[in-house]
Formats: C-alpha cells, sequence, structure tokens
C-alpha cells in the first residue's frame, strides 16, 4: 500500500528533472545560434547593425530560455510538492482505517475470549453441580437398597411363619388361592361373556341391517327381464317365402352360417330365431333384419352379410364391454376380460341380464364398502367381475364361479381380494375375506330385488 504512495511522489521529481533538461537544451540552441550569428559578423562583408541585432537577439532568447525553465522548475516543485501532500494524506487517511480496523478485530477478539471465559464457567458450575447430584442420587440409591433388602427379609420372615402357621407350601397356597377364586368368579365370568357376545351379536345385526337397507335406497336401479327369445318384424307374409328360399336352401344356408333355428310359422308378420348361445342368437337377428331390408336373398349373399354380421358383433361386444367397466368407475382390465364382459350383455340369468346385474352388484359392493370404511373402488371391481364365468362356462369345466377365477387370473388379474371374490360368492369355498361378503350380499340384493326375475315378477 505504501509503495505505490511512494512512487506516486517520486514521479513529479522525475518530471521536474526533465524540464531542467529541456531548459538546459532550449539555452544550448540559442547558444548556438548566436555562435553562428558571430562567426556571420567575422565576415567582412557583414554589417556591424546585424551584428548587434543578432547579439540582442540571442541575448533575448537566452533570457526568455533561462525565465521559461526556472518556471518549469518552480511548476514541476509545486506540483511535486502537491501531490506528495496529497500522496501523504490519503496514506495517513488509509493507515488510521488500517488502525481502527485492527482495534475493531481486537475488541472482537476480546469479546469472543470473555464469552469464552463465561461459557467455561458456566460449564464448570455445571458440572458441579451434576456430581452434587449425582452424589445423591448415590446416597438415595443405596438408601433404596437397604430398604427393598430389609423389606425382602420381612417379607421372607413373614412368609415363613405363615408357612409354620398354616402347613402349606408356597406352591400350595397359591394353587388353594387361584382354585377357589376359580370357583367364584366362574359363573361371573361366563355371564359376563355371554352378556359382550349378545350385545355385540344384537350390534352386529343393526348395523348390517343399517348398512343393507341404506345401500339398497342408495342404489335404485332400473331393472327389467331380458328376452329368452328374439324375433324380427318382416314387412309381409311374402318376405316368408323369400327367407325359405327355393327348396328352403335360403333358410339352410342361413341357419348354418349362423348357427341358430329359425322358425317361420303362421304368426303374422314375424319370423323367430331361436338359439342356445345368445350371441349367435342376436347375430342372427341383425343379419336377417339386414337381409329383410337389402331385399336380396340367396346363399351368397347370406354368408356375406352374415360375415359383416359376425365382425360388427365382435365390435359392438368390445363397446358393451368398456361401456360396462365405465359405468362400474373401475380402471379397465385385460381386453379379453372386457371381450368377454361384453358377452355377458346377451347373457340372462333367471331372464335377468347379467351384465347389468354385474354393474349393479358392483356399485352395490362399492356403497357397502364405503359405509364400512373399506377400499370402494376395490369393491366394486370384486363386484364386476364376479360372474365373469358366466361368458365361457360352457366352453370350459366347472361352475362359473371357478371358471370366473381362472379366467381373471389368466388374463392378469392379481387382486387376491377379486379373485377370492369371483369363486366364493356362492360359498363354494371357505369364505375368509370381506369383499367376498360384500360380494355375495350385493349379488343377493341384486336377484332378489322385485321385477329382477321372473319368478318374483308378481
Amino acid at each position: 500500500m505504501i509503495e505505490p504512495l511512494l512512487a506516486d511522489m517520486i514521479d513529479p521529481l522525475i518530471a521536474g528533472g526533465i524540464a531542467c533538461a529541456a531548459a538546459v537544451l532550449g539555452m544550448g540552441g540559442t547558444y548556438l545560434i548566436v555562435r553562428r550569428s558571430f562567426a556571420k559578423a567575422a565576415n567582412p562583408l557583414v554589417q556591424t547593425q546585424e551584428l548587434r541585432d543578432a547579439q540582442e537577439r540571442g541575448r533575448e532568447l537566452v533570457e526568455q530560455s533561462r525565465r521559461e525553465a526556472e518556471q518549469i522548475v518552480r511548476d514541476a516543485e509545486l506540483k511535486a510538492r502537491d501531490d506528495a501532500i496529497r500522496r501523504r494524506e490519503e496514506l495517513t487517511r488509509e493507515l488510521d482505517a488500517a488502525r481502527a480496523e485492527v482495534r475493531e478485530l481486537e475488541r472482537r477478539a476480546e469479546k469472543r475470549e470473555d464469552a469464552a471465559e463465561q461459557k467455561a464457567r458456566e460449564l464448570a458450575r455445571k458440572e458441579k453441580h451434576l456430581e452434587s447430584v449425582k452424589e445423591k442420587l448415590s446416597d438415595r440409591k443405596e438408601a433404596l437398597e437397604k430398604k427393598t433388602r430389609h423389606l425382602d427379609e420381612l417379607l421372607e420372615k413373614e412368609t415363613k411363619q405363615l408357612h409354620e402357621i398354616t402347613g402349606l407350601t408356597r406352591d400350595a397356597a397359591e394353587k388353594m388361592l387361584l382354585d377357589r377364586l376359580e370357583r367364584e368368579l366362574s359363573a361371573e365370568i361366563a355371564a359376563r361373556i355371554r352378556r359382550h357376545e349378545e350385545r355385540l351379536r344384537e350390534q352386529a345385526e343393526a348395523k348390517s341391517r343399517e348398512i343393507l337397507a341404506t345401500t339398497i335406497q342408495r342404489w335404485a336401479a332400473t331393472v327389467t327381464a331380458g328376452a329368452t327369445v328374439s324375433t324380427v318384424d318382416i314387412p309381409s307374409d311374402d318376405m316368408k317365402g323369400r327367407i325359405i328360399g327355393r327348396e328352403g336352401r335360403n333358410i339352410r344356408t342361413f341357419e348354418k352360417a349362423t348357427g341358430v333355428d329359425v322358425i317361420v310359422d303362421d304368426t303374422p308378420g314375424v319370423v323367430i330365431v331361436s338359439a342356445f348361445d345368445n350371441v349367435r342368437r342376436e347375430t342372427a337377428r341383425l343379419a336377417l333384419t339386414k337381409l329383410i331390408q337389402d331385399g336380396r336373398i340367396h346363399p351368397t349373399r347370406i354368408e356375406e352379410v352374415v360375415a359383416e354380421t359376425q365382425a360388427e358383433m365382435e365390435k359392438h361386444i368390445m363397446e358393451l364391454g368398456r361401456q360396462g367397466v365405465l359405468d362400474a368407475d373401475v380402471p379397465m382390465p385385460h381386453e379379453k376380460l372386457i371381450y368377454y364382459l361384453g358377452r355377458l350383455r346377451f347373457r340372462t340369468s333367471y331372464s335377468q341380464n347379467v351384465l347389468s346385474h354385474s354393474v349393479e352388484v358392483a356399485h352395490l359392493c362399492g356403497l357397502m364398502a364405503g359405509e364400512l370404511g373399506l377400499n370402494p373402488q376395490l369393491a366394486r371391481r370384486c363386484g364386476l367381475l364376479h360372474d365373469i364365468g358366466k361368458a365361457a362356462d360352457h366352453e370350459m369345466e366347472g361352475g362359473h364361479p371357478k371358471v370366473g377365477a381362472e379366467l381373471a387370473k389368466r388374463y392378469g388379474e392379481t387382486s387376491k381380494e377379486v379373485l377370492h371374490a369371483i369363486v366364493g360368492h356362492h360359498d363354494d369355498v371357505t369364505v375368509d375375506n370381506i369383499y367376498t361378503v360384500l360380494v355375495a350380499a350385493a349379488d343377493a340384493i341384486s336377484a332378489s330385488r322385485p321385477g329382477a326375475r321372473r319368478e318374483t315378477l308378481e
């Protein structure tokens, strides 16, 4: 910090020296000019007046150069003196600031030392207090141990005296006391247990009735008996002959392509389509409706329309399955399970549509699960898939609960609750899952609703 200040003080002195040198050089130049003038004067041809003028100009130039040199030296000295004073003042201010900073650091260090000493004194005081507390606790511990030993000795003496008086050992006395308590309290304990069980049974019965009633009230689905026979309207009785065809070739081709039976009787304006498989029956009904509207009924056209209708039916089944999943408000399962759900739309159980029944059971399960504090979405999934086996039970061995569980497991259903609800909702296995109980209850509610099934229509 000091070295730059000293350098700044030296710079004006150097400048003054340079100015003096310039003045000397100027005087030297003037001297040369005068010398040339005298040389000219030595020539006899030069006039005397010119010599005097040259000498006068030389003296003036020398005097002017001297004055200028002196002025330059004075200016340089003044500037150097001013710069030195200014630098000295700046250096003084910086030194004062540095001293103040050092004093502040010393003050802070002293405060820290004081704080450290205070903490050390506080720690020493606390350690002394802790030592005194430890000594007191040690004394109390020794006193308690003495009292405990004394009490143990007294108890041992009293026990020996009791044994001598009664003539019984400790084990025999304990056994006699416990046997007596058991005889006196067994009846009271049994009565209390019985009352507790009765109270729990009454509460469970009332709560279950309340939940079932609330669920039935909250879910009021529209139920209608599903048709088991499909009919197709025809514009006139002449169409019956066209459907039968020459020597019955059209109706035989149609029955062979669709796998259904077509009944053409004397009933006016109607043709009946009958089949065990409801999907085939619906496909045949749609195909026959298209043929009647088109008017071109012959074996080749029948095969084309049936193939086209079967492809449309597959798409329609997937749409019905997806709509059922959306109506039940559950995550989308495997595509194959969606297809089987769509097939349930064309399956009836005691004239009750199975897909509508499954969606209804799903919502009933969700409502009861919400009342019980369970997972409503999982309960709805169990209810939606509980009858999935009815879409394929004639293709696989076993009842629809077993078939449904195998299908669900095959196509990615990993939830143990869902699989157990499918296989156990008809008590085919031991029920050990609450969701299975909910599905069984919702299944009974949906099936027992007045008008849901044909035998309950009255």
